[in-house]
């Protein structure tokens, strides 16, 4: 993590900061991969002053052959985030349904696109909730804002390059996926199952709580060494569809590895063409 800029935000010092005159700008981003829209949610309680955005429509581009949620166009994403109120350099916090997979990939997507402070909220809508913090019906009106988007300001690998790091010997590509999916033994999304050659996995659990807390970085650090990420030259992450993988890319930024890529396209982009070689089975031998 360079300098001292925080990634993460805790309920009580956000509630006080929600009280100065100009807060932070709060975007509520909760979703679900299967089941009802997150803006169900939004719409029974959200933070004070929250505006919604959608994942899959506003932070992502179309589905397609690259992948289930590749990059978006910029032209799009800045008015997206304009129309959520995003000011250039005001500070943004995101927040999802408490497990941080939405709110991480709007993180590591805010920031891709050269944005800057952004913070996730530790514990998202549950821990607020918990706390026994004010939630709010209203549906604000976003002052518009003159966010600029200037993408590619954390580093992204296509698939070339996502094999390239597999295999080389120096670097590590981490599979956050469930080891069933990465072994090839069960594939409930994608039309073809295991994991790109030469890949790591260490499952989200290793890393993160289902309730979206990340523990010490120490904790952390220790963790990613497991999988030989300390000392790699170069390290990148993937999962199916480039949103676990973003939490895991926010993990290794809290454990001091803010050069970590997102292969965005991930296991959706990688099987979309069938000349792409897949291997079946545990974490090789390095």
């Amino acid at each position: 993590m360079s300098g001292t800029e925080e990634l993460l935000v805790e309920v009580d010092r956000l509630a006080a900061e929600l009280d100065h005159a100009d807060p932070p700008t709060l975007l509520d981003v909760r979703w679900r991969l299967t089941g009802p829209p997150g803006h169900d949610d939004y719409l029974a309680g959200h933070l004070p002053g929250a505006v919604f955005v959608d994942l899959d429509t506003a932070l992502c581009g179309p589905p397609g052959v690259g992948g289930r949620h590749p990059l978006p166009d910029p032209g799009a994403l800045r008015g997206a985030l304009r129309a959520a109120g995003v000011r250039s350099g005001h500070p943004v916090v995101v927040y999802d349904g408490g497990d941080g997979l939405a709110a991480a990939r709007a993180w590591w997507t805010l920031r891709w696109a050269g944005h800057r402070p952004v913070r996730l909220l530790h514990g998202g809508f549950p821990a607020w909730v918990a706390a026994g913090r004010e939630v709010s019906t209203d549906a604000p009106t976003a002052r518009p804002g003159d966010v600029e988007v200037h993408p590619g300001a954390l580093p992204v690998l296509d698939a070339g390059q996502a094999a390239a790091l597999a295999s080389a010997d120096d670097a590590v590509l981490l599979d956050v996926r469930a080891a069933p999916r990465f072994r090839g033994e069960v594939e409930p999304i994608d039309p073809v199952a295991g994991h790109v050659p030469g890949a790591a996995n260490l499952t989200a659990g290793e890393y993160v709580g289902a309730d979206g807390r990340f523990p010490a970085a120490e904790v952390l650090r220790d963790r990613f060494a497991a999988v030989g990420v300390q000392g790699a030259r170069e390290v990148g992450a993937y999962c199916g569809s480039g949103v676990t993988a973003a939490q895991a890319v926010l993990a290794l930024h809290l454990a001091g590895r803010p050069d970590a890529a997102l292969y965005v396209g991930s296991w959706s982009n990688w099987v979309a063409d069938p000349s792409r070689p897949v291997a079946t089975g545990p974490t090789p031998e390095r």
